[in-house]
């Protein structure tokens, strides 16, 4: 009886998540993989300051964008670490993108407010970015090749001081 009331949650679960993902304009969790190894879309976003900032701008960089919350303890456990990675790379080429897909840009000026960053932080309230990027859930981060071409795709929290991380960064640096 407990297994057949975990399988039709589980169902349910599922049918409303394909529902929820329709209705939004969302990508289905098995889609997700359709980015990678190609060309990153382009966008232009408003940061915490009001200015704008675009892909296409940083061509010939190596980007990392990061989509996050603040309402998202994973993202907001995992910025010190990306912001000592971008400390470390950004002399050799590593742009940090921290886009927010909190809907109020005073939540967000709130949380930078209490803590440093040095990297970009990008507002992108109606998640128009979000959706072009298949994100479905968060933190989802992107290694971008300097060409623009989208070599990794990141899914959860992560330590940006992993040897394994700093080694693609590097590869990706050497290109």
């Amino acid at each position: 009886m407990q297994c057949r009331t975990i399988f039709i949650a589980a169902l349910l679960y599922f049918t409303a998540l394909l529902l929820y993902c329709s209705a939004a304009g969302a990508p289905t969790p098995w889609e997700i993989d359709d980015v990678v190894g190609k060309r990153a879309p382009d966008f232009t976003l408003k940061d915490i300051d009001g200015r704008d900032v675009s892909l296409s701008s940083l061509r010939g960089r190596v980007v990392l964008i990061n989509f996050w919350a603040t309402w998202c303890p994973p993202c907001r456990s995992e910025m010190p670490s990306l912001n000592s990675l971008y400390k470390e790379y950004r002399g050799k080429g590593l742009v940090v993108l921290a886009i927010s897909t909190d809907r109020r840009m005073s939540d967000v000026k709130d949380y930078v407010s209490k803590n440093i960053f040095e990297f970009q932080i990008l507002l992108d309230p109606d998640m128009r970015v979000s959706r072009r990027y298949k994100v479905f859930s968060i933190p989802t981060t992107f290694l971008i090749e300097r060409n623009g071409v989208i070599i990794k795709r990141f899914l959860g929290e992560e330590d940006w001081g992993s040897p394994e991380i700093r080694n693609e960064i590097k590869k990706a640096l050497s290109r």
